[in-house]
């Protein structure tokens, strides 16, 4: 097994503990406000990171990169949670998988060269989440929808160049910079939204832990490890599965019923991640000149 199979098989067990947090993050919110929550979390995970990872140092080089794969990965967060409030939870999870469409044409922005197979694959993937999740009525656009979208574009924007800099900078200071700018952004964000709340529960401390340990602390982990092996493209596409695991999670924990629209949005999914990583190529290179 290469490298770069070893790290894409990574990210699908990344993805998968995305996917099955989904559950616990929502019984959490009952409990906390999403600021205050994602405060904590990632404040958790952060400092966890940094004693572990980066052994309570990090170097000065990777500050201003981490800050800003920080600074995406916040607002993702932001513009997805804010956007809830307007529109459906299964419309926003379409317009957040628009990430599998979105990173490819971002790398060619960046210049790099990206082949029809690639963007084949992220089509696959697109549709593959409009079945699984797609309500009826998806012509009719809100201010939750725009709002959802620009957190897709952040997601992207952070896969693109978590792809970029763990080729020049260490994963092991990346990431505890990036984890902690999200929590302290958060911080800052509780201090001007009013109206925020968290209640402490044995739900809420237990919520916190797995998505604070597993769900950030090993996944960020993991995906900044990963990425220098494999193209931000085919990562995107892995990411495509998270609801394809929080159907088959919600099936196991909520007895969540199994269509065939679920099983054929799950097999377009799968169908373009192997589309991508058999005819897609190698890493892709920057366009010369």
């Amino acid at each position: 097994m290469s490298t770069r199979t070893k790290a894409e098989a990574f990210l699908v067990v990344v993805t998968a503990i995305w996917g099955c947090t989904f559950v616990v993050v929502k019984g959490a919110l009952a409990d906390a406000s999403p600021l205050p929550f994602l405060a904590v979390r990632f404040m958790l995970a952060g400092l966890l990171l940094l004693a572990i990872l980066g052994r309570g140092r990090v170097e000065r080089k990777t500050i201003i990169p981490g800050s800003i794969l920080g600074l995406f990965l916040f607002a993702g967060y932001v513009f997805q949670t804010w956007g809830l409030i307007y529109t459906t939870p299964s419309k926003s999870a379409f317009l957040t998988g628009f990430s599998v469409i979105l990173v490819p044409l971002l790398m060619m922005l960046f210049g790099f060269r990206v082949g029809p197979v690639t963007l084949l694959g992220g089509v696959l993937g697109l549709l593959g989440i409009y079945l699984l999740v797609a309500p009826s009525g998806m012509a009719t656009v809100n201010r939750g929808d725009m709002l959802t979208l620009a957190g897709s574009f952040s997601f992207a924007v952070h896969i693109v160049l978590v792809g970029r800099y763990t080729r020049k900078f260490s994963f092991l200071h990346l990431v505890p910079v990036q984890i902690l700018v999200v929590g302290l952004l958060s911080l800052v964000a509780l201090s001007i939204v009013p109206g925020q709340t968290l209640h402490l529960t044995g739900r809420l401390a237990v919520a916190i832990l797995v998505t604070a340990v597993l769900a950030t602390g090993v996944a960020f982990s993991v995906q900044n490890w990963a990425q220098q092996y494999t193209p931000a493209s085919h990562t995107a596409l892995i990411f495509a599965l998270e609801p394809v695991f929080a159907a088959l999670f919600s099936r196991l924990v909520m007895g969540e019923h199994l269509g065939g629209r679920v099983l054929l949005g799950s097999g377009l999914i799968l169908a373009g991640m192997i589309v991508s990583e058999i005819w897609g190529g190698s890493l892709p290179s920057p366009v010369e000149g």
